[in-house]
């Protein structure tokens, strides 16, 4: 643990905006999941959940939580028939 004050703030930053980055990416992780499964079971709401998780992809890849070509192939991969 460091000992100057400006470095301990630094370090709690850090640590609250890893908690949200990781709380974000599961969301989308969860939601691509959801519309995966949804697809497959030809679910009536599944055109909602494919834009729900595209939006999230898309939120992920503009934080740099993931790569833009993996939301691109995500994206496509969920908008296929």
């Amino acid at each position: 643990m460091p000992n100057i004050k400006s470095a301990i703030k630094r370090v709690k930053t850090n640590e609250a905006a890893q908690n949200l980055n990781i709380a974000q990416k599961n969301a989308m992780r969860t939601a691509v999941k959801q519309a995966e499964t949804a697809k497959s079971e030809n679910a009536e709401n599944k055109a909602e959940l494919v834009s729900k998780a595209v939006k999230l992809v898309d939120k992920a890849a503009k934080r740099n939580h993931i790569h833009a070509n993996k939301a691109s192939r995500m994206k496509s991969k969920l908008m296929a028939n």
